[in-house]
């Protein structure tokens, strides 16, 4: 099993009432009506993308210190790690 720890940017859009969730080192993203919803959009996107990297052994940026990424953003975004597993075995 692999398992994948990266930082994600929560952004509140006030106008559509939604969370973007947005992976600054892989420039992929995803949404969610509540804050909860959209973490575990983003944790099985992340898992997702994962298992298309390994099937297609495709190079991937590695993950950002969590501190750099916090420091980034405004005050009023939400920065969380988080983790996918997927089955390939190391």
């Amino acid at each position: 099993m692999r398992n994948y720890i990266y930082p994600a940017v929560f952004v509140k859009d006030e106008d559509e009432n939604i969370y973007h969730v947005f992976f600054p080192d892989l420039e992929i993203t995803t949404e969610g009506a509540m804050v909860e919803e959209a973490y575990l959009y983003a944790r099985e996107f992340l898992k997702s993308y994962f298992k298309y990297v390994e099937k297609y052994d495709l190079d991937f940026n590695m993950p950002t210190d969590f501190e750099v990424i916090r420091k980034s953003v405004k005050n009023d975004d939400i920065v969380l790690l988080i983790d996918a597993t997927t089955s390939k075995k190391e």
